[in-house]
């Protein structure tokens, strides 16, 4: 009992324990049970699942309220919202990664668990080192917030180009290095198959392994954002992680639902781009114009909640009646 009780990383023992077990819980449930064989998932399916995973997480807030107080619960929230909008054009990325890489609907569902269990394992890393940073040495933030600030002005002038996943490095590189088949084997990321030159049995890699690769690689870049912005709202190890992990859960869920129609969120983009110099810029407005003073979770979450909602709407409202094909050539 007393090792529950212990502290780690500033939160009780126990407190990890119960998220790690929710994780664990919600993926055997949705593995074993609703996902059993190799299917697609339809729009209306997506939108259900997602509408449950949204629904933990947003309970998990409220027992983050009862244990924890107010001001985590703002602070926790935010990083979901942040990370659940930024996750829409993850989604874009990884629709692309797909098409690439010809994988039909039906393997994609457990592709994205097996990436998101490895994203657990790397935000947690992540996350992680930038606490480890900011123990030591508290002027990383500003680092962080002068990150996020560059990083939403240069998200606000960006084109449109999408991911040239062909010319990606890892993928020339494993292509280079690896026998990889040309055809899928269903939803195995190894399988065996006769040498060319000997004729010997011998392991080689399918498309649905690179497609993972390119997709944690991926993560692994979107995270440069999402992390530092959490940081940005608090340094409580077990609110930056449990909201960025929550948002990532849903997100082989919500997926399907928004390929279909992700290029109706073109102009989210903007709203994210403002978030991230929102919430960049008020570690400085705190520290040199409020003399140490904190911007209240609150106005936080409100305004990210805000800017967030405005883009989500806009963005419908810009692009109702719009064919995909015209898609983003037309927006600009």
């Amino acid at each position: 009992m007393e090792f529950l009780t212990a502290a780690w990383l500033g939160t009780p023992v126990w407190f990890w324990a119960a998220f790690l077990a929710i994780v664990v819980l919600l993926t055997a449930f949705d593995l074993g049970v609703l996902h059993k064989e190799d299917k697609e998932l339809g729009i209306a399916e997506s939108l259900k699942l997602s509408a449950f995973y949204i629904g933990v997480a947003l309970l998990f807030g409220v027992w983050v309220w009862v244990e924890r107080g107010a001001t985590a619960v703002s602070e926790y929230y935010t990083g979901f919202f942040i990370e659940k909008a930024l996750s829409i054009d993850n989604v874009f990325v990884i629709s692309l990664i797909f098409t690439y890489f010809a994988i039909p609907a039906k393997y994609q569902y457990r592709a994205l668990l097996w990436g998101i269990m490895a994203v657990i394992v790397l935000r947690g890393l992540m996350i992680a080192g930038g606490a480890a940073l900011l123990a030591q040495a508290y002027w990383v933030l500003y680092l962080f917030a002068a990150f996020l600030i560059v990083t939403g002005v240069k998200m606000f002038f960006a084109g449109d180009a999408p991911m040239d996943v062909g010319n990606n490095p890892v993928v020339r590189w494993i292509s280079t290095h690896m026998r990889v088949t040309k055809e899928l084997h269903g939803q195995h990321f190894f399988v065996k198959v006769p040498d060319e030159k000997t004729g010997r049995m011998v392991r080689a890699a399918t498309p649905l392994l690179l497609a993972l690769v390119v997709i944690n690689l991926a993560d692994l870049v979107f995270a440069l954002d999402s992390v530092p912005a959490i940081f940005a709202i608090t340094t409580d190890t077990f609110i930056v992680y449990t909201s960025n992990i929550f948002a990532i859960l849903g997100l082989r869920a919500l997926y399907f639902a928004l390929a279909a129609m992700v290029h109706r969120f073109h102009y989210l983009k903007y709203a994210l781009a403002a978030v991230l110099v929102f919430i960049g810029s008020k570690i400085f407005v705190a520290d040199f114009l409020l003399d140490g003073g904190k911007i209240p979770a609150w106005v936080s979450l409100g305004v990210t909640f805000a800017l967030i909602a405005a883009g989500i709407f806009y963005s419908l409202w810009k692009t109702r009646g719009e064919p995909e094909a015209e898609w983003p050539a037309k927006a600009g």
